[in-house]
């Protein structure tokens, strides 16, 4: 999967729940990215 693709989904609300740190960094917990795509092969 292409960066811009994951960063277009994940701003339009179809993407794995993220977190913004106070430093502005993004972060994803492992679980929600594997349920994420987990629902995206059904």
């Amino acid at each position: 999967m292409h960066r811009s693709s994951f960063h277009r989904w994940r701003a339009t609300g179809r993407g794995p729940q993220t977190m913004r740190l106070p430093n502005g960094q993004v972060r994803i917990r492992r679980s929600d990215l594997k349920n994420w795509f987990d629902s995206l092969e059904s």
